[in-house]
């Protein structure tokens, strides 16, 4: 699937923007059937249908722990409840339900069900880290309207964490610059990325990383556009640099392998065209 702006992306809410309606903690919460979010740590679970997968629907699946934490309803889809829940490692979906990891090689997942879960995730995440407060210890209770919470002791309020992050394609003409982690699949190269440091701004943080795992310069930054990433809790800033100078070195540790590549000699594999590292490799170095 090829998309027009990145604003398109999966995990962006534009992708959901014609069937999802979100709500948040105090709004009223629906009743009836519904679409069940169900993960199993970056796995969500589905139901594979014909050629596609759908969302386990209905009442409350009966194999769900009851033990569990209370689902969430976190919004409408296509005018009714959609429930996030989770599921511990040891639970196995009954047939016809399987796990679909996020992450999957395969890209197999309809965009529509990547960015219902991908929010559903976000959401479980914050709310895990969000029991007690990082200031003082002390419970918390909700922000009316929101998802932010306010501290019963010292009144601190806390908000979801998005943690910024930057991701570039470097040009040399018509080459570019990809790396390696040892930990990836055999022959998978990306773009460079990176959190952006304290006191760092984006531009700053693309300077940086490229020269710490390529040991290369930049320059003429052109930002192209964002990627909400929930695993955790990511927002990719895209940019496209030109070659400003330097040869690469790796420090063979975070990074296995650095090396130039052309629309003539790709690497064995790709990002998924999820994210937005392939459209920037798409869109700006094979477009």
């Amino acid at each position: 699937m090829s998309y027009i702006d990145s604003f398109n992306l999966p995990f962006n809410s534009a992708v959901i923007r014609d069937g999802f309606t979100p709500l948040k903690p105090g709004d009223v919460t629906p009743t009836g059937p519904g679409y069940w979010v169900v993960l199993q740590g970056s796995a969500l679970v589905v139901r594979q249908v014909n050629e596609g997968f759908s969302l386990p629907e209905g009442e409350r699946p009966a194999w769900l722990d009851p033990g569990n934490a209370a689902p969430l309803c976190i919004g409408l889809w296509q005018g009714r409840p959609v429930w996030a829940v989770t599921i511990g490692k040891g639970v196995v979906p009954p047939s016809p339900f399987m796990m679909e990891p996020f992450n999957s090689v395969e890209e197999r997942l309809d965009d529509r069900f990547l960015t219902l879960g991908g929010l559903a995730h976000q959401i479980v995440q914050w709310e895990r880290l969000s029991a007690i407060c990082s200031r003082c210890g002390s419970g918390m209770t909700r922000i009316s309207g929101s998802w932010g919470k306010i501290c019963l002791s010292c009144r601190h309020e806390h908000y979801p964490h998005i943690h910024p992050c930057m991701i570039v394609l470097v040009k040399r003409g018509d080459e570019f610059l990809m790396v390696r982690k040892a930990a990836w699949p055999q022959g998978r190269y990306s773009l460079i990325a990176g959190f952006v440091d304290l006191g760092e701004s984006l531009e700053e943080c693309v300077h940086r990383e490229v020269g710490e795992e390529a040991r290369v310069r930049v320059g003429n930054l052109r930002y192209v556009g964002s990627q909400n990433w929930p695993f955790p809790s990511q927002l990719m800033a895209g940019f496209v640099a030109d070659y400003a100078g330097g040869e690469i070195r790796v420090d063979g540790t975070e990074i296995e392998d650095a090396r130039w590549f052309c629309a003539g000699r790709m690497p064995d594999l790709l990002p998924a065209r999820r994210s937005i590292a392939r459209y920037i490799i798409d869109t700006f170095a094979l477009g």
